[in-house]
């Protein structure tokens, strides 16, 4: 069977698109191919690497890319993660992929003490968990 693939955007493809592509690529990668994609590349945020190391997941040899509209072309879903990704997302010339909005609040603004920020990258990391378990179970 053909893995359905599964593109991820953000606005910097730092935070919440490369928690979701390692919670994807750990819960239904046997099933997905998962890419992830900003428009911008920010780098790979150092606090996501660590909330997702805390989960027993390794991102951190992953990569801030742009977005690809070749891989847009051939995605059969493009699911944003963030208002502005969702809102200046490239027209997606592809009937056949499924596009979603899934907002999470960007953690990278966080503020407070070292904790409380680390506490917030916690919540969006446990959310994205939370919908991507529901999107493996029902394919919604």
């Amino acid at each position: 069977m053909k893995r359905k693939t599964v593109y991820f955007l953000c606005t910097g493809n730092s935070c919440r698109s490369q928690m979701a592509d390692g919670l994807l690529t750990t819960i239904g990668g046997e099933r997905f191919e998962v890419l992830s994609a900003g428009l911008e590349a920010h780098g790979l945020n150092p606090r996501a690497v660590q909330v997702m190391q805390e989960i027993g997941i390794d991102i951190s040899k992953n990569h801030s890319e742009i977005i690809d509209s070749d891989i847009l072309k051939r995605a059969d879903y493009i699911i944003t993660l963030c208002g502005h990704a969702d809102e200046h997302c490239p027209v997606v010339n592809n009937p056949s992929a499924t596009r979603w909005h899934w907002g999470f609040d960007d953690p990278a603004q966080a503020k407070g003490t070292d904790e409380e920020i680390m506490d917030e990258f916690r919540q969006v990391r446990d959310a994205i968990r939370d919908r991507i378990e529901r999107f493996v179970d029902t394919g919604e």
